[in-house]
């Protein structure tokens, strides 16, 4: 299986490059600063130069050809404005599924965001205003590639993230409330989620949680 990871420098993909690279299967990361090929090389990842900001549908389809799945992991970071938000949060989500679509490549997961909604248009008074136009761009990239009948697409949505040790256990449901999760264990949803075929069309939650990985992803794939 040949996976291509969009935004393949972020602290989740990279955990991700290392897990599938470690089953043997191919796995590639579009990145924007070629000084980061090295990180993607040493995590067993092929490393591919491709600027989401400013790249062309034809552009990134070229880069997605022979791949079985995509991830788009990609966003503008903390500390960006809020047009970086639409960007890349939005727009380059948005480019991935039109080149995934042209390419040909159905498998599209989404690493989203928990309270991600296009419809948050009157955030409560004491958000930050930046956070709500983050949300609104996940919701409205959420929207846009559920809304593609060409695309195998999943949508996870992972509660605050941590950089703790990942325990191999989560939730995993349509709703699970809100809570941590390492990334260690988003790596690990999301390098199950690309085996199981029956969890496309489906918006998940994830948190820590008491049922193994395997057997959360069986049990919302019906398995």
């Amino acid at each position: 299986m040949r996976t291509v990871i969009a935004g393949g420098h972020g602290q989740i993909a990279l955990r991700l490059e290392r897990l599938l690279a470690g089953r043997g299967e191919e796995v590639a990361g579009l990145i924007r600063n070629p000084d980061h090929a090295e990180d993607l090389r040493a995590a067993g990842a092929e490393p591919v130069v491709c600027d989401l900001e400013s790249a062309s549908p034809d552009e990134v389809a070229s880069h997605l050809e022979g791949a079985d799945a995509v991830v788009f992991a990609a966003g503008a970071g903390p500390g960006s404005g809020a047009g970086r938000k639409e960007t890349v949060d939005r727009a380059a989500a948005v480019l991935l599924a039109d080149a995934a679509e042209r390419a040909g490549v159905r498998r599209y997961l989404m690493i989203s965001a928990m309270g991600a909604d296009a419809g948050l248009t009157e955030p409560p008074p004491e958000m930050d205003p930046v956070f709500a136009v983050y949300l609104r761009a996940k919701g409205a990239a959420d929207d846009a590639v559920r809304a593609r009948n060409g695309l195998d697409w999943t949508v996870l949505r992972p509660g605050r993230l941590t950089d703790g040790p990942g325990t191999g256990r989560v939730r995993l449901a349509e709703k699970t409330g809100r809570d941590e999760v390492p990334r260690d264990d988003v790596a690990a949803v999301l390098g199950a989620l690309l085996h199981a075929p029956g969890t496309a069309g489906l918006t998940l939650e994830m948190i820590s949680g008491d049922t193994l990985v395997e057997e959360a992803v069986a049990s919302v794939a019906g398995g």
